[in-house]
This record gives structure tokens, C-alpha cells and sequence, in this order.
């Protein structure tokens, strides 16, 4: 299946990366679907740099908790998941049900990246750790609750005059603390010149566990096919579990109104 749910697990970190032409908002949103229908006892802690809730609620509306995988081989189609093969389970995430039970707590980053800022602090991403260190210590006190913090997106606070160092700094303390917590860590992070790494992204890359890589097709977007997508293992595990992909033979994925459908390069015609 891709992608896969497992991912991250527990304690690791997934890196999503992407670009201007195939954003990966419907993966961010994949992820907090599949993490809060889990379990009853499933939390997420939502970290947004520059979307404000309202643009996470409408998203979510349309979100769907199981995309399907097809691969079609000898003229037929398989799918993999073992759902339907036109997108029509579709479970809508009610992100203000989530938020009114505790399930999902909302930060908005700037609230706290922006006084220290003001301020010229030494250190403008402490107050921003600080806050979703409590939230975590919260979210998993006196409860055996499954914790996920999804970050997004962590480019945005270069842009904003973050230095490299303090950026780099921050995302090894939060991935760290994460692991500590034995809490998942998604981290989204837009990438501006594709095939060039700057150091914040060199830097993410050596944190990882795994890198789901979204990109767009050398031609532009079609009709049926929206983007594509690559998975690969972080330095920090030695023999994968999942199924790796790599670019030259990338998944690519369509967007629907209910949600995405993955399939094999050039097989795209064939799931309409």
C-alpha cells in the first residue's frame, strides 16, 4: 500500500518534501486522518506555520481515511488496499469535534515565533519548543495515548528570518524530544530549488526516518495525473520495513474531490 499508514511509527520522524507545482497538503491531511480514526486513545498535536485552522477545517471536510493504490498489470486492475476501486469511502474529519474533545490541539506557530522576534531573542524558536513540549507532556499524562506532531511547514520560518542554526537546532531538539516521547514526528517541508539542498533540508534529511518525496511530473500536471511521489529511508534505518520508491520510478497520484488515488507510472488512463 502507498502510502503507508504505519508511517511514521512511533518515535520516528517522517520528512515530507515538496514543491510549487505538486504540494503535499492531501499527505499532511491523509496523516491526521489515519492518526486520529486510529484509536480512541490517538492525539495529534497540529503545529502550522501559515495556515490558520479555518484552512485546516475546510481541507479536512473533504478528507478521506483510505486511499486506494492501483496497479494495473496484463489489462487488469488490482488494488491492493482491498477497498473499492472508485474513490467512494469516503469519512470526513471533523477537526472541531477533535479539538472540542482534546484529540487535536491547534497551534499557531507564529504566536509564539513572532514576539521573540520582536524581541531579537538569541533563541526565537525556544518559546515555540516550550509550548509543544508542554502540549505533548499534557497530551500523555496519567493516559496511554498515541501521539503524533505534525509540523508544517518548517521552511516557512527561514523565509521569516529564522537562521539555519536556529532552525536546525529547533529540529533536532523537537525530533529528539519527540523520540523521548516515543511520540511520531511529521515535518512538511517546501522545497524552493529542486535538485539543489540548502542546508536546512541537507540537515532534515540526516534526522529522518523516512522521506516521502512529492514532485511534479517533468511536464506539468495532466488530466490524470496530479504529481508523484518517492519514498526513501533516513540514516537512522538500517533495513526498511516498507516498500521503497524511488524517483526514476516514482508512484503517481490523482486528486479527486473525495481525496487521492495512487498508481503505477503510465497506468493513470487506465484507473479512469
Amino acid at each position: 500500500m502507498f502510502a503507508p499508514d504505519a508511517l511514521p511509527l512511533p518515535g520516528e520522524l517522517l520528512l515530507i518534501t515538496d514543491e510549487l507545482l505538486a504540494p503535499a497538503d492531501f499527505l499532511l491531511h491523509r496523516h491526521l486522518a489515519a492518526h486520529l480514526k486510529e484509536s480512541k486513545s490517538s492525539k495529534c498535536v497540529l503545529v502550522s506555520v501559515s495556515e490558520d485552522i479555518g484552512r485546516w477545517k475546510a481541507v479536512a471536510q473533504r478528507s478521506v481515511r483510505h486511499t486506494q493504490y492501483i496497479i494495473l498489470r496484463h489489462a487488469a486492475v488490482v488494488n491492493i488496499c482491498g477497498i473499492l476501486t472508485a474513490p467512494s469511502l469516503v469519512q470526513n474529519l471533523n477537526l472541531t469535534q477533535n479539538l472540542d474533545t482534546g484529540a487535536l490541539t491547534f497551534l499557531d506557530a507564529m504566536s509564539f515565533v513572532s514576539p521573540s522576534l520582536d524581541e531579537r531573542s538569541d533563541v526565537p524558536l525556544k518559546s515555540l519548543y516550550q509550548k509543544i513540549k508542554k502540549t505533548l507532556d499534557d497530551a500523555q499524562n496519567g493516559a496511554e495515548s498515541t501521539v503524533s506532531v505534525v509540523l508544517d511547514d518548517i521552511a516557512a520560518l527561514e523565509w521569516i528570518g529564522i537562521s539555519i542554526t536556529d532552525i536546525s537546532r529547533f529540529s533536532r531538539a523537537l525530533s529528539a524530544l519527540c523520540r523521548k516521547l516515543n511520540a511520531s514526528l511529521v515535518l512538511r517541508y517546501h522545497v524552493t530549488t529542486p535538485g539543489e539542498p540548502d542546508d536546512v533540508l541537507r540537515h532534515l534529511l540526516q534526522l529522518c526516518a523516512y522521506h516521502m518525496d512529492v514532485f511534479p511530473l517533468s511536464s506539468g500536471r495532466s488530466g490524470t495525473v496530479s504529481g508523484q511521489v518517492a519514498l526513501h529511508c533516513g540514516p537512522s534505518i538500517p533495513e526498511s520495513q516498507h516498500r521503497l520508491v524511488t524517483r526514476s520510478s516514482a508512484v503517481q497520484y490523482r486528486l479527486t474531490d473525495v481525496g487521492s488515488i495512487f498508481f503505477d507510472r503510465g497506468t493513470g488512463s487506465g484507473v479512469l
